[in-house]
């Protein structure tokens, strides 16, 4: 027997599609830059190229992140938030905590299953994918053991994904939004007191673990304090859940795509001495806009298409794509600009400093480069897959995801011994364009969606302002020794390229608008719109974390 809503309970906390996406992005912004705060002190602690330690070190994270970004942040949330939300919304919050404490012993007892049978076999995981470190047996042996002790780092992040879902079904973001935020500050006080490179590299693998258990702590007591009363059961493979996992399992392929080509890349990269950790560093730019456009955009429009769809309202799924796509291109496309306006800069300007050399830097750039003009296509990915997920399609994303995995692997091995290692991330770009490609093709197709003209002529001055900022950017490089030479020493950690770079960031961050308003890309009343709460907005259910 369920429970009915109490009359009493508070309302969810909901607002306009764009004005979610904001919030979810503010936060995710300080946990980004605490994130390249850490990389600093990492990369200047541990190097690249000239050490072991660094490439063993993110090889350990490695493991981790991709299931937890299969799992924790993208099929599990998509399986099980939109679930718990219609049972807390129609059965009532005991209806619904029982539903969640049961989806948390199968999802807790499947990771940790996974977790302990990847820790046992991690040699000979490692030998397949960091064949290259073969060749330097204690390499090899320091990447197995750190990547043991950062494995249990999945677990925690489940648990924690299902309280934070529960946190997002009941319109609290400010948890939700800045737990991630705990890895990177438990792992700046782990590593800043460490000065041999491989200490270095053990205290920030202990970091990883210890951070985890605290995230997954603080997600609880987050959902407690909102009211949610979910606590482990025994394991008992109900009709419910054995339903959310056959959703989980097309979910785990769609969402994971790019995951996957990633992990792929670096399994090349094994046979280049730093190139892990130049892959990392590239990926903790281009991630940047990802995570603040693609996955804020895609939290806040699943709920609005599910709504839409149900009430057969094509009118406002035609709306919320286009204005999903607009403003999803109109911050992607800048980035892009700028990531491959600049790479090398970048990459110089923020990292090289103490055993990370300025050739690092510049090999970090080149495949800075080449992801920057993949980060639109990654963005589209996490807004075009809510089209399909809300019709409850996850087996056309999937099959699109495994084609472009296929693709990935094809074209990475082959540009790879022909370009060098820049080929890896050429292909991971070309293949997420390949996907959102036919993800287009498809919604235009069955009548899904297909961009108005409107919202195409928006598109391509949006892409104009870009090219601008892209242009502007490209110049203040070439003038870098005139923008340095002003500005001396510097001050403290901070010298003439840092503070150079910086500099021309915040240029480029203050003109790109002036290009968009002046392109008619985005009006400025257009842009105030978006971001106000208008009164008689459409409620929300929650969506998933991805």
């Amino acid at each position: 027997m369920t429970n009915s809503p109490s009359s009493a309970d508070p309302p969810p906390r909901r607002g306009g599609l764009l004005r979610s996406s904001a919030i979810y992005s503010g936060l995710t912004l300080v946990s980004r830059f605490m994130g390249l705060a850490r990389d600093l002190v990492i990369t200047a602690k541990l190097g690249a190229s000239q050490t072991i330690a660094a490439d063993a070190y993110y090889t350990a994270l490695a493991f981790p992140n991709l299931f937890r970004r299969m799992f924790a942040e993208g099929a599990f949330a998509a399986a099980f938030v939109p679930d718990y939300a219609k049972r807390l919304a129609a059965d009532g919050k005991e209806e619904a905590d029982r539903f969640a404490s049961d989806a948390l012993a199968t999802m807790a007892a499947g990771t940790i299953l996974l977790t302990i049978l990847c820790q046992l076999a991690m040699p000979w995981l490692m030998m397949a994918y960091s064949y290259g470190f073969l060749a330097d047996p204690a390499k090899f042996k320091l990447a197995v053991i750190l990547t043991q002790i950062t494995m249990p780092y999945l677990p925690c992040m489940v648990i924690a994904a299902l309280f934070a879902g529960t946190l997002q079904a009941r319109g609290r973001f400010i948890i939700y939004g800045l737990y991630p935020t705990l890895l990177n500050v438990v792992m700046l006080i782990a590593i800043l007191p460490q000065h041999d490179p491989t200490e270095a590299a053990y205290a920030a693998s202990w970091g990883v673990l210890v951070a985890g258990v605290s995230q997954a702590g603080l997600c609880w007591w987050g959902a407690h304090r909102a009211g949610a009363r979910i606590h482990p059961r025994h394991l008992k493979l109900t009709p419910e859940m054995k339903a959310m996992i056959r959703r989980m399992v097309p979910g785990v392929i769609a969402s994971s795509a790019t995951q996957i080509n990633l992990f792929i890349s670096a399994m090349l990269a094994s046979q280049v001495a730093g190139m892990r950790v130049w892959l990392n560093i590239a990926e903790r730019f281009y991630q940047l806009p990802l995570s603040l456009v693609g996955v804020a955009i895609g939290v806040a429009l699943l709920p609005r298409l599910s709504t839409s769809f149900q009430q057969k309202d094509q009118a406002d799924t035609q709306a919320a794509m286009d204005q999903a796509v607009v403003f999803g291109l109109a911050l992607s496309l800048p980035a892009a600009a700028a990531l491959m306006g600049m790479p090398v800069y970048l990459t110089d300007g923020f990292f090289t400093r103490g055993a990370f050399t300025s050739e690092d830097a510049a090999n970090a750039g080149k495949l800075l480069f080449h992801y920057g003009w993949g980060v639109p296509a990654f963005v589209l990915i996490k807004i075009l897959q809510p089209a399909f997920f809300a019709r409850g399609d996850t087996r056309t994303p999937m099959n699109y995801s495994l084609l472009s995995v296929a693709v990935n692997i094809a074209l990475g091995v082959a540009l790879f011994f022909i370009l060098g290692f820049e080929g890896i991330a050429l292909a991971t770009s070309a293949a997420s364009w390949i996907t959102v490609i036919q993800m287009v093709a498809y919604l235009r197709t069955h009548g899904h969606w297909t961009p108005s003209s409107r919202a195409t002529g928006k598109m391509i001055r949006v892409g104009l302002a870009s090219g601008g900022l892209g242009i502007a950017l490209a110049v203040g490089v070439h003038f870098r020794a005139a923008l340095e030479a002003p500005l001396g020493a510097g001050l403290g950690f901070l010298g003439a390229k840092e503070i150079a770079v910086l500099l021309l960031c915040l240029a480029g961050a203050l003109l790109y608008p002036v290009l968009l308003f002046a392109f008619g890309g985005v009006t400025p009343a257009e842009a105030r719109a978006a971001f106000r709460r208008r009164k008689g907005d459409v409620a929300m259910p929650p969506t998933d974390l991805s």
